[in-house]
């Protein structure tokens, strides 16, 4: 996979696909992990709850600051070198990690974990398979490639919880850094050839991130991403905490405790499991409708209800009942911006170096996210609650919803043409 893949196969699912998936799910599923060590740690160490939350804010920032460098540098050298590269940072953040003692170092080497996230995400791998794909199926194609994303979420958090029960945080650490090493092996599916150079004719990379940045509907994709990483880099880090300390407990005769869910720290991953679970139809659906309508107006939609649904829940009494709602209902729009906002991107720009372009993008995702995992652990230390913090991202949900709807969805040449014939 170390070309330029559009027309490169006629069907949905190809071996590009299906390693894209493979990887993905895996880094994903350690990714979705992190907010079940916020306890396990911060009561080893007897740390404020700011220092560990700080760190995977850290890790949520660099995985922004390294999706355009690694979407560039797949563009540049190819891709499985990007995505090795991505699983290298991957495998030494996590091991050193595990021996990491002080939130100085566990904040430093969430560095090279975010990096490490960066060349094994969204970035890297949706440019990959929307490269790949055929026209009529790439927005479904990357709505899958995302959905695997939402099925290492299943995965990751309930195998976290159930290592460790058996074992210390340090050595599921050292266990999911075998897990990356391992999703390598799927880069053999993606054939070795030599990156193609750009022809005579072919705009170069730097002019068209120049003209990029100074075009207004990509600044409004730009801001309008920032939220959707503030509450689900929030979500995933602060939620099994909030519902451990906030929710009623699980009666004895309710459907979930018969299911094996006793305590408010199991609900806490299991919820992020169930938000998983039902972002694949979710994302799928997203994914799907990009095809067929505006995605814009679709972008625009998902953010509304996601503002809905957060205000809803944070009205409402925190009990079992109503964190499993909120999980299926959040779930089903979790993911759903990214087929939608990587094929806005696509659409508009072209597939030439969406890796790139839409790495960009995805640095304003994990702005959000490293506010919101930050400000979760600060507000909570300040005020022992997140009410706050989750109002914070409500508005900005809000802001998100309306500041897509001027953009211009239509490519670049056809503006051309309509700015030659007016």
């Amino acid at each position: 996979m170390d070309k330029t893949y559009s027309g490169s196969y006629d069907r949905l699912i190809n071996p590009v696909l299906i390693a894209g998936c493979i990887i993905i799910l895996v880094s994903f599923a350690v990714r979705a992990s992190f907010g079940l060590f916020q306890l396990p740690i911060a009561h080893e160490f007897a740390w404020p709850r700011e220092s560990f939350s700080l760190a995977i804010a850290i890790q949520n920032l660099f995985w922004g600051i390294g999706q355009p460098i690694f979407g560039a540098l797949a563009e540049r050298y190819g891709d499985r070198k990007a995505i090795l590269g991505g699983g290298a940072f991957y495998v030494i953040g996590l091991v050193l990690s595990a021996y990491a003692i002080t939130p100085g170092q566990h904040q430093l080497l969430e560095m090279l974990v975010g990096f490490g996230i960066a060349g094994t995400g969204f970035g890297v791998i949706l440019a990959v398979v929307g490269r790949a794909a055929p026209d009529r199926h790439r927005s479904m194609a990357l709505g899958i490639a995302t959905a695997a994303g939402s099925a290492g979420q299943i995965v990751g958090p309930p195998v976290a919880n159930a290592l460790l029960s058996q074992m210390p945080w340090q050595s599921v650490f050292m266990v999911f850094a075998g897990f990356v090493m391992v999703s390598m092996m799927a880069l053999l599916l993606m054939k070795a050839t030599k990156p193609q150079k750009p022809t005579a004719n072919e705009e170069p990379m730097g002019s068209v991130i120049k003209r990029a940045v100074r075009d207004p509907s990509f600044l409004l994709i730009f801001i309008g991403f920032f939220s959707c990483g503030y509450q689900l880099a929030f979500i995933t880090a602060h939620f099994p905490a909030f519902i451990t300390e906030m929710c009623g407990p699980i009666a004895p005769d309710s459907l979930l405790y018969a299911v094996g869910v006793t305590s408010a720290s199991g609900l806490g991953a299991i919820s992020i499991a169930l938000i998983g679970f039902f972002n694949i139809g979710g994302t799928l659906f997203a994914g799907w409708l990009g095809n067929r309508y505006s995605r814009k107006y679709l972008l625009a939609t998902i953010y509304l209800l996601r503002t809905l649904v957060s205000a809803a829940f944070i009205l409402a009494p925190i009990t079992p009942e109503t964190v499993v709602l909120f999980s299926v209902a959040m779930g089903s729009l979790w993911l759903a911006t990214v087929p939608l906002t990587s094929g806005l991107v696509a659409h508009i720009y072209g597939l030439k170096y969406m890796g790139t372009l839409y790495g960009l993008v995805f640095f304003s995702h994990q702005l959000g996210g490293f506010l919101g995992v930050w400000l979760g652990g600060a507000m909570y230390d300040v005020y022992k609650d997140y009410t706050l913090v989750w109002w914070v991202g409500v508005g900005v949900g809000a802001l998100s919803a309306i500041i897509h709807l001027p953009v211009k969805e239509f490519p670049w040449s056809q503006r051309a043409s309509v700015a030659a014939a007016t």
